[in-house]
């Protein structure tokens, strides 16, 4: 969660103001780490999760995530309440999870406080869209 909460201070959310860091643990022991990237042509940024999943899928191809922290909160830290994954990003590590045929946990909180727990992401997104139904 330290470099998850590292990675939120790097965001860059001009816009909403509102940052977000997460850090991966994958199997062979990497830590790869996003943060939120806005841009004024509203919605061409993307979710710091969908930036480190997709760069852990990049860098390291065919190696399961494990583990991913996730901390969210206005750009002055003043939001203590965890924050789960979007829809939109909950498809995405979904699909890494279907993929790899092993639960990612999930570890998500605010600027500070208190932390969830999801064993798996399809504890957040129980009926989840698939390859299997194309």
């Amino acid at each position: 969660m330290d470099l998850a909460i590292e990675a939120r201070h790097r965001a860059y959310a001009p816009y909403s103001n509102f940052t977000v860091g997460c850090a991966l643990l994958l199997e062979n022991g990497e830590i790869i780490t996003g943060n939120n990237q806005e841009n004024a042509a509203y919605p061409s940024g993307l979710c710091a999760e969908r930036v480190a999943i997709f760069a852990a899928g990049s860098q390291y191809p065919g190696v399961a995530v494990l583990k991913m922290a996730i901390t969210a909160s206005p750009k002055d830290d003043s939001f203590h309440k965890p924050v789960p994954p979007c829809g939109a990003c909950r498809q995405s590590i979904a699909e890494y999870e279907n993929n790899q045929e092993n639960d990612i946990e999930l570890y998500f909180m605010g600027a500070a406080g208190k932390v969830l727990k999801s064993d798996s992401l399809s504890d957040l997104l129980p009926l989840v869209f698939d390859k299997n139904y194309l």
